[in-house]
Formats: C-alpha cells, structure tokens, sequence
C-alpha cells in the first residue's frame, strides 16, 4: 500500500499536490489531516465525488510500503502517521516548496523554493505527459494561485507562471476560483465593511434577495469590490449593492455582486452609465442622493430580470430507490449497475434514508453485505423543494456535506438533485 499527504490545516496548494501526486502515483491513496482550511472543506464538499479522499484513522499503517508527502518536510505537522517516522524499509518521496530542512528523510526529494508546491507537482505532470481533466486544473491553479497572491507575491518564481499558463491550456476555471479564494483585505475594507453590516437589510424584489448598503467614503479606498463581495456573501443574498457616496467629489460608486442565474448585474450597470457581467458590475454616477440610486436599481430589477432557474428544472425522475430490506450486495450492484453515487431508501412512499457509495466504507467483511440497507443508511434527511434555485441546492449540500438532495412536494417525493446535477449546471453556464 502507498499514501500521499500532507500538513494540518491543509490549504489549497496542499490539496491540490495531494490529487495531483495521485495522478503521478495512481496506486496512492489520498490522506487529508483532520483539521482543513474552511475555503478548502467548502470546495470538497461539493466535489467530494470527483476528489474522494481518506481520514488517517481509515489507514492500516502496517500495510503502507511507501508515504509520499508534499508541501511539508517535518514529522510533527503530519496528523495520525507518527507510527511511520521509524518504521524500517519505507520507502519515501517528498516533494516541497519550502526552504530549510525538516526531519523527514526521503528516499527520494524534490525540494526546490518556489512560490507555490503545486508548481512542482505540475512540472512532473507536464514532463510525464499525464492528462488532468478540467476540474483538476481549476484546484491546480487555485493552489497555485493561493500560494502566490495570484503570481503577486514577492515568492514567485518564473516556473509558477508557466504552471499557471500550463493549467489554464487545460481549461482551468477562473469563476471556480474566485469563488473559493479569499483575497485580503486592509483596515480601511475592514471598517467600511462594518459600516456596511451595522445597516445591513434584505428585502425581496421580483423574487430575488436583495440588500443594498449606502455610505460616505472620504479619499480613496481601494478593494471596495471586495468588500461588496464579502458583504454579500455574509449576507447570504442573491445580490449585493455597495452605493458609495464620495462628497467632496459629489458622486456615487455603485458596486454590485450577484451569484444566481438570471440576475444581469452588468446590465443594470449599464443602465446607469457602467459596465459589467452577469456576476459583477459598478458605475460612477453623478449624484449626492444615493437613495435615489437604490430605488433606480430597484425598478430594473422588478422590470429586467429573468426567471431564474429552478431545481425542477435539473432533478432527475422518476428516482430509483430501495427499501430498508434490500441487502447491501443487491445496493451495491445498483450504485454500480446505473453508475450513481446513492439512492433513496423508501418505506411505504415515504423516504426514510440514503445509501451511498461512502456508506459501503463502514463494510469490513464480506459477510456484512447480506446485512439490510437499514443497518449502514444514512438517516440525516435533508430535502428541498422544486422550486429553489440550484444555488440553494449546493447551500444545503455543502452546510449538511451531502452529495443528493431529495426533491419533495407536499411530502412526496417527486425527484432528485445530486451534486454532479449542480456541477453540470454551473459549470454550462460558463463560456467555452
């Protein structure tokens, strides 16, 4: 047996040298520490099932003949392999982006600065001509690009950048990655988002959750569009306006942040003299009454914007399900037979569990697969209704870390949605 990890706390750079020494090593099993950066958890949970990783405690340690380790050189911030560090004929690679020497003694080192570890990973990737799919491009680059401050730290080196042209050759998504890496922000961000929280409101208009946020800037402040981003996503709204009124200057910045399909943040700035796409816009108007800006907004979106899409719209029906009977051979056979991750298990029309792949974990001998569905189902139930949004859908998904939702109506249920099912939807929505 061979295993890759990494350090504790794991961020992205070390969760995407961990999959990808999985590609250069296919025989090696991926361990993630317990303790993972929450940007991170939110990425796997809604990927769990393209990116299936381990725990230390699912490990028999003595069965583990080579430990491959990256973006890490020392014994104390690996989590659960202690029982490895003096075991006699490991074999072991280290590959790490650091510089110094730790207490790990490879067989084999590939330890070189560099501004992101991912960066190395990619050259044998590149060198071995290995094929990474899309998906496994974008955690690359938003490795790489965490790693680096988007190749703007004083870290990085020449080779980081031609990884990252490397990885976006191969389709790696951009929209992704903004959306599970958090630029930093400074003091004045700090203060203006506080502001913006004290006076915080929802309301909804044609449907949508909306808040807007009027305050007076003095001078300059730059990364306020990070601050609308953050606002709406403490918020949890569909849309976001930040209306900053500059009084000296006697005009207003309007910065806006949607995430919901339907909603044209570019075209209602370009209504009021901006710019923009679909996600993201702003505009400089000349005015000193904000209120009357937010009511401007306010009567494009209630005449401008389109239906949005609903779960019914991406649910699969009619839904195959088993009965807590079932035994966990025939379950199996049916995960394998119509290539699903889980199935309802439904006693008497009404749903009572979910099977999934993971559930098969729990198996340690091959006589427990006449057991019933019952004994190894899921019972944390969570459903949605046909007519939320897929955004909603993946809320519920990542906040419960399941991959199915059960789609009801009243108290039937009428379809599901799987995370492949919102996968799908937002990565069709981007351009080819």
């Amino acid at each position: 047996m061979e295993i890759v990890t990494t350090h504790k706390n794991t961020d992205f750079d070390a969760l995407s040298s961990v999959i990808a020494a999985t590609i250069l090593y296919p025989d090696a099993v991926p361990i993630l520490p317990k303790s993972i950066n929450p940007n991170v958890k939110a990425f796997l949970s809604i990927h769990k099932d393209i990116f299936e990783t381990y725990a230390p405690e699912q490990v028999n340690l003595t069965q583990v003949q080579r430990l491959i380790v990256v973006d890490v050189n020392s014994w104390g911030r690996l989590d659960g392999l202690k029982g490895l560090q003096h075991e006699n004929g490991l074999e072991i690679f280290l590959f790490d982006h650091h510089a110094g020497q730790g207490d790990i003694v490879p067989d084999y080192r590939c330890q070189e600065e560099m501004g992101a570890n991912i960066t190395l990973m990619v050259r044998y990737l590149e060198k071995e001509n290995k094929r990474i799919t899309p998906i496994q491009a974008t955690l690359f680059l938003a490795g790489l690009y965490e790693d680096t401050g988007n190749l703007s730290f004083p870290s990085t080196r020449a080779e980081d950048a031609h990884a990252a042209a490397y990885l976006l050759e191969r389709k790696a998504d951009l929209n992704i990655i903004n959306t599970f890496l958090r630029p930093a922000y400074g003091e004045k961000q700090k203060d203006i988002l506080f502001r913006m929280l004290q006076t915080a409101k929802r309301r909804k208009i044609n449907g949508y959750r909306v808040s807007f946020s009027k305050i007076d800037v003095k001078g300059h402040v730059d990364s306020l569009a990070v601050v609308v981003r953050m606002y709406r996503e403490i918020l949890n709204v569909d849309a976001a306006f930040g209306i900053f009124l500059n009084p000296e200057r006697k005009k207003c910045m309007v910065i806006g942040r949607s995430n919901i399909e339907g909603f044209d943040m570019g075209a209602i700035m370009r209504r009021l003299g901006g710019g923009g796409h679909p996600a993201a816009g702003s505009a400089l108007v000349n005015s000193v009454v904000p209120q009357d800006i937010q009511d401007a907004i306010a009567n494009f979106i209630t005449g401008g914007q389109q239906q949005h899409v609903q779960v019914s719209d991406l649910m699969s029906f009619p839904v195959i399900s088993v009965t807590p009977q079932t035994n966990m051979a025939d379950a199996a056979a049916i995960l394998r037979t119509r290539g699903c991750t889980g199935v309802p298990v439904v006693a008497e029309e009404k749903l009572v569990g979910v099977i999934s792949r993971r559930d098969f974990r729990k198996i340690k001998k091959e006589s427990q697969l006449k057991a019933p569905v019952k004994a190894y189902m899921s019972t944390k139930l969570i459903s949605i209704a046909p007519g939320k949004s897929p955004q909603q859908a993946a809320r519920l998904m990542v906040k419960h870390d399941v991959g199915r939702l059960p789609v009801v109506e009243h108290g039937r249920m009428i379809g599901i949605i799987t995370r492949s099912d919102t996968m799908r939807y937002f990565y069709d929505l981007l351009p080819d």
